[in-house]
């Protein structure tokens, strides 16, 4: 090939994580010439519209990867929770990059913490599964939707005085270089991520052996198991974006250690799940971690 052509949406998010794809590629394989391919999805049309209305997860990915199948582009940059649990036929996640920070982080006007809200203090957020935790531990709280990329949505805040706080994935403030050391991150335990949160996941055509070959350098494999044992669970449970379900792994030596989660959408009742075992059996990880909270 004269370049590699990696596909990726136009959001400052994608493109920075192809970036950070495109370096590491580049530093693993001195030389290697890459182009990178901006393309409009049905999600960046509807960006203001709840996913759960709109159609869900694949409105991030379904127009990249069409011309990864088609053979337009070499490779497509996605973060791992935008990717459907099930892939196209043909088309494979051939490398995860090391996870970045998967918390979510709190952002407020006055509060430091969700408990030293106001009652009934506004709290907006595009999540469904972050609307649901906040309620189980605040249900008085009013917690309304906000859409949009992660500048326009700080932007939004910051204009609208009646909102008192809002909840962002750190790993994309990270990204941007726009996280502040004032918000605090939450705890996993208190606030579970989505899965796949904070994993960039670089897909590629399954029978592609040149481009899976180059991926092979720059895979981390403990965020590679993670993000299968979380998926697994997922997929197991029958959820997606609009249930809210949540779930993360960390991989501990061969030991891998999952916290799975599902939620009505008011948060009155919650299902968790602690499952621990060999990093090697991460798909049966989440699917253990999704019997149990179906029993």
């Amino acid at each position: 090939m004269n370049a590699l052509l990696i596909g990726t949406r136009g959001s400052p998010l994608a493109l920075a994580q192809t970036e950070l794809v495109r370096t590491l590629l580049q530093q693993a394989h001195p030389g290697l010439a890459i182009e990178i391919r901006i393309i409009k999805t049905s999600g960046d049309m509807f960006g203001d519209v709840s996913l759960s209305n709109a159609g869900g997860k694949g409105l991030f990915t379904k127009e990249i990867e069409d011309q990864l199948l088609d053979g337009a582009i070499h490779l497509a940059v996605h973060s791992l929770k935008d990717l459907p649990t099930t892939l196209p036929e043909g088309l494979c996640i051939g490398a995860t990059p090391s996870r970045e920070d998967a918390r979510d982080v709190f952002i407020a006007k006055t509060a430091r913490r969700v408990a030293d809200l106001p009652i009934g203090a506004r709290v907006a957020t595009g999540s469904i599964r972050r609307r649901a935790q906040l309620m189980a531990r605040r249900p008085d709280l009013q917690v309304e939707e906000m859409r949009g990329n992660i500048g326009t949505r700080l932007r939004k805040f910051a204009e609208r005085d009646e909102l008192d706080a809002m909840v962002l994935a750190a790993a994309g403030l990270k990204r941007l270089g726009l996280l502040d050391a004032r918000w605090p991150l939450l705890d996993i335990a208190e606030m579970v991520p989505a899965v796949g949160q904070g994993i960039i996941a670089v897909e590629a055509r399954a029978g592609d052996e040149t481009a899976l070959s180059l991926l092979n350098a720059i895979n981390d494999a403990d965020t590679f198991a993670c993000g299968e044992a979380e998926r697994a669970f997922l997929h197991a449970a029958g959820g997606g974006c609009q249930l809210p379900y949540a779930a993360h792994a960390t991989a501990t030596g061969d030991q891998l250690d999952l916290i799975a989660a599902k939620f009505t959408h008011d948060g009155s009742r919650v299902r968790r799940a602690n499952v621990t075992g060999p990093k090697t059996e991460a798909l049966k990880l989440g699917e253990e971690a999704a019997r149990k909270i179906s029993e």
